[in-house]
C-alpha cells in the first residue's frame, strides 16, 4: 500500500500518508502476533530492517564509491549462486550474505537495498525506508573513521546517512508515524573486524590494546546511542568472529594454522562489546538487544565441520594460491567444486551456506549463540 501511494508535500497528503503508515503498522502487529502459529514462516515480524556494518553485510554500497582502492564485489565470480542466475551485486559472497538471510527470517524478501543506490532518488529512498528498510553497510568500514579511511563509509557516516533518511521519512509521513515505525524496526549491526585487522597489521605493543578497545567501544556506544535518540529500539548485533582463522591470515602461517594472537584480540573486543550492550540496555529505557556470538559459532563449526556439511574450514572456495587466499575472488580465480561445502567463499568472507547457517543460529538462539535473547525474540518484542 505504501509503495503505491502518490505522496506529495501538502499537509492533507502528509496526514493521509501518516494514516497509511499507521494502518500498515496495525497490519504488521497482527502479523507479528500470528507469528507464534505453525504456519508463520513467511510472516513479517518487523516493519523494516536497517543495516549498519562492514563487508559481511554490504549489498552494494561500495559499488557507488569512487577510488581505485575501494573494495568491491561487483564482478564475477561473486553472486554465482544467486537465484535467477549469476550476477555480481556487490555482495562478498557466492550468493546471499548473512544480512539477506536474517532479513528473510524476519519476513522480508532479502536485505534492504544499499543506501547509495537509493540516495539519488529521494522518493525511492523514502519508500524503501518505509516499506522494507535501508542498508548502509560498507566493505572495509570500521568503527573508527581512520580505518581504511577514504575507501568506505565508516560507521559514524552510516549513522549520519540514517539520520538523513529519518528526516526524509518524517517529511513524508510525519514525525509520529516515523517514530512508531522505527521503534518497531530491526537494526542489524556487524562491525569491528576491519578495525582489528588494521590494528594487528600495525604490530602494536600490548599497551596499545586497552586504548584500542576504549576507542572502539566509545565509537560503538556513540552509534547506538545516536540511533536510539533517533527512535531505534531493537538492536541485533553480531560480534567479531575468529579473525585469526580466515584463509588470508592462515596463508601467512607456515603451517596454515590460525593466528592465536588475532583471535585473542577479537575475543577481548567481544567481551567489551558484551559489557557495553548490557550497560546501554540498563540506562536507555526501552532499548532491547540480541548479541549474536559469531566467535563461538565459528569455534563450534570448526570443531566438527562435517556436522554442518563442510569439507573445508581453512581455504577459500574462490581465489588463487595457497589456501586460495593469495588473491581476492576474481573472474579468473579458481573455483571449488561444491560452494556449499566451504565455510569461506573468498579469502576473508563466509560462503552463502555459512551465512545461512549463521542466520539460523542467531534467529533461533540455538545452543546459546545469542544473549540475552534470540533475534526472533527481539523481533517480536512490542
Amino acid at each position: 500500500m505504501i509503495m503505491r501511494c502518490n505522496i506529495n508535500s501538502s499537509p492533507a497528503m502528509k496526514g493521509f500518508a501518516a494514516r497509511l503508515v499507521m494502518i500498515s503498522m496495525q497490519v504488521w502487529s497482527l502479523s507479528a502476533a500470528a507469528a507464534a502459529g505453525p504456519s508463520s514462516k513467511m510472516v513479517r515480524l518487523v516493519p523494516a530492517m536497517y543495516v549498519l556494518g562492514d563487508s559481511t553485510l554490504d549489498v552494494g554500497n561500495n559499488n557507488y564509491l569512487a577510488g581505485p582502492n575501494v573494495p568491491r564485489a561487483n564482478m564475477p565470480l561473486n553472486g554465482v549462486d544467486l537465484p535467477g542466475g549469476a550476477r555480481a551485486t556487490g555482495r562478498f559472497s557466492n550468493g546471499y550474505n548473512v544480512a539477506d538471510f536474517i532479513a528473510m527470517k524476519l519476513g522480508l524478501k532479502e536485505s534492504p537495498p544499499a543506501y547509495l543506490s537509493l540516495a539519488p532518488r529521494p522518493t525511492a529512498l523514502v519508500l524503501s525506508a518505509l516499506a522494507a528498510g535501508v542498508s548502509y553497510a560498507s566493505a572495509g568500514a570500521g568503527i573508527l573513521d581512520s580505518t581504511n579511511a577514504g575507501n568506505n563509509i565508516p560507521l559514524s557516516k552510516q549513522v549520519r546517512y540514517f539520520g538523513s533518511t529519518k528526516a526524509a521519512m518524517e517529511a513524508r509521513v510525519g514525525g509520529a508515524a516515523a517514530r512508531v515505525l522505527l521503534s518497531r524496526s530491526f537494526f542489524l549491526f556487524s562491525v569491528g573486524s576491519n578495525d582489528l585487522f588494521v590494528f594487528a597489521a600495525a604490530q602494536p605493543t600490548a599497551g596499545d590494546v586497552a586504548a584500542l578497545y576504549a576507542s572502539l567501544i566509545s565509537g560503538y556506544s556513540a552509534a547506538i546511542t545516536d540511533l536510539y535518540g533517533m527512535g531505534a529500539r531493537k538492536f541485533g548485533v553480531i560480534n567479531v568472529g575468529l579473525l585469526g582463522c580466515v584463509p588470508a591470515v592462515r596463508a601467512l602461517s607456515a603451517t596454515g594454522g590460525c593466528n592465536d594472537g588475532l583471535n585473542l584480540l577479537s575475543a577481548g573486543f567481544d567481551g567489551a562489546l558484551r559489557s557495553l550492550l548490557a550497560g546501554l540496555a540498563a540506562r536507555l529505557p526501552g532499548l532491547a538487544y540480541s548479541l549474536a556470538d559469531s566467535y563461538n559459532l565459528t569455534q563450534v563449526t570448526f570443531a566438527n565441520p562435517a556436522a554442518s556439511g563442510y569439507v573445508s574450514i581453512d581455504s577459500a572456495c574462490c581465489g588463487s594460491g595457497r589456501l586460495g587466499a593469495e588473491t581476492d575472488c576474481l573472474p579468473n580465480s579458481t573455483l571449488c567444486a561444491d560452494h556449499d561445502r566451504f565455510v569461506f567463499w573468498d579469502r576473508t568472507h563466509p560462503s552463502q551456506r555459512a551465512g545461512e547457517l549463521s542466520a539460523a543460529a542467531y534467529f533461533d538462539g540455538a545452543a546459546g549463540f545469542t544473549a540475552p535473547i534470540s533475534f526472533h525474540q527481539l523481533a517480536r518484542k512490542i
